[in-house]
């Protein structure tokens, strides 16, 4: 009997433990690296008023301008 309830204490000491150890080993390690990843800055610091257009939309994709018909306005206040 003393060694079933010494078996069962040694297993609950060890077994947490263990447990956290081989989480950290197989998913741990994975998410280190995934995270280092994200922290590298991947895009080169640029001087302080410095603009970069990245994307200059096609002339083709606007709508129509030839239909309607322009009307001329005037504020009133």
């Amino acid at each position: 009997m003393f060694k079933f309830i010494f078996l069962i204490l040694l297993l609950l000491v060890f077994v947490a433990p263990l447990r956290r150890f081989l989480f950290w080993l197989i998913v741990g390690r994975q998410i280190v690296k995934e995270q280092k990843k994200y922290q590298q800055p991947n895009t080169p610091v640029r001087p302080e008023g410095e603009i970069k257009v990245d994307y200059k939309p096609n002339r083709n994709d606007r709508p129509n301008e030839s239909g309607g018909q322009y009307v001329d306005y005037e504020e009133v206040k």
